[in-house]
């Protein structure tokens, strides 16, 4: 059964954020420079995504990356935490990602928000 929103808020505010372990929705394309494209689909039904391939039109929404947010979601695999990822981070970009731990927090509350990612602690707490 799915969690309801004060479920989750209650998880995520018992944990720490560094701690938690963020894991991809859906699918992506990456490009020859190595930025990402969120694929997310129109439409869940298949009987609407025959109808987008008949006539022609593309059957996901396109959401680009830039370099910073491409590598993020690279290294989201649902295995490493936010500290981990932060580390790798900081090991390509250097200073150019200071502070990394606040702007990694915010891009993946975004993503989270946005239903891009989820966390591994409320897959657990949801079965």
């Amino acid at each position: 059964m799915a969690l309801s929103f004060y479920q989750r808020r209650k998880i995520l505010k018992n944990v720490n954020y560094l701690d938690i372990i963020p894991y991809r929705v859906y699918k992506e394309e990456i490009d020859e420079k190595g930025f990402v494209t969120i694929l997310i689909p129109k439409f869940k039904r298949e009987f609407a995504n025959n109808y987008l391939r008949r006539i022609g039109k593309p059957l996901d929404i396109r959401i680009k990356l830039d370099e910073f947010g491409s590598e993020t979601w690279t290294l989201i695999n649902g295995n490493r935490t936010v500290t981990d990822i932060g580390k790798k981070l900081v090991s390509k970009f250097g200073e150019k990602i200071q502070p990394v731990e606040e702007r990694l927090t915010k891009f993946l509350t975004n993503l989270y928000l946005q239903g891009y990612i989820s966390f591994n602690e409320l897959k657990e707490k949801g079965n």
